[in-house]
This record gives C-alpha cells, structure tokens and sequence, in this order.
C-alpha cells in the first residue's frame, strides 16, 4: 500500500537524506521525498503497521532534520 504525506523541510539535500532514512526503516519497501512539492510518498511492506511505521520515520527523519515535519 502507498500513501502520500505532506511534510515539511528545509532544502533538497535534507529531503534526500530524509528519503534515504525512510527506505532504511523497517516496514517500508519504498519512498520518495518531493522537496518541490513538499510530500513524501511512502510504500508500505504488505501488513505492516502504518502508524508504527511512520512513528518510526518521523523518529528516523529528525535524526536527519531535527525540525522536519511529517503531517500523519
């Protein structure tokens, strides 16, 4: 399942360290950070979690940008 979010970053390199992030977290098989666009997509692994899921990458994600924001 892919679910689109609305987020909120700085520059086009955080989003790209942000996507990185994402795609390393457990239950999610892709994504993909827009910084023009201000939304990331994300892929879920079939039956995971989504809210824990994206806990676990907003968790991720202000590791990379302390101040991001990731509108669940």
């Amino acid at each position: 399942m892919k679910k689109t979010y609305s987020i909120e970053v700085d520059c086009a390199n955080c989003a790209n360290l942000m996507e990185e992030a994402t795609k390393k977290t457990e239950g999610v098989a892709g994504a993909v950070v827009n910084f023009m666009t201000q939304k990331m997509e994300v892929e879920f692994v079939e039956g995971a979690d989504e809210k824990s899921v994206m806990k676990a990458v907003l968790k991720a994600c202000k590791k990379v940008e302390p101040d991001c924001e990731i509108e669940l």
